[in-house]
């Protein structure tokens, strides 16, 4: 009797354990069933193995910090750079605008034979 009683038992179970996916399918048809099935599948992981998944979060979220800031690092330092091209820029405008003036002015100012 007892081993009729276990049986019966692990029949029940695996039943409980299929009845949940079933039923997520039926709700949730296709491609959105699948991604809930493996959201469901990622919780209960991660519930079983939080030591895992915070070690994952703070390597990662580390590593996605030090890339943020190296970026940041970089945006300030190419706006830097093209505000000095810009200034050169500038200056290098002021120094031909008179030179190219005192180019004409010198050519009318001579007599041609």
């Amino acid at each position: 009797m007892a081993t009729e009683q276990t049986g019966n038992e692990s029949q029940q179970e695996m039943i409980n354990e299929n009845q949940p996916a079933n039923t997520s399918m039926k709700t949730h048809g296709g491609f959105g069933g699948m991604v809930y099935e493996q959201y469901l599948k990622a919780k209960e992981n991660a519930e079983a193995y939080p030591y895992v998944w915070s070690s994952y979060l703070i390597v990662y979220g580390g590593f996605g910090m030090w890339v943020a800031y190296r970026y940041r690092k970089l945006m300030k330092t190419e706006d830097r750079v093209r505000g000095l091209q810009e200034r050169l820029r500038n200056i290098r405008k002021e120094r031909e605008v008179p030179s190219s003036v005192e180019g004409q002015s010198s050519s009318i100012d001579k007599p041609t034979k």
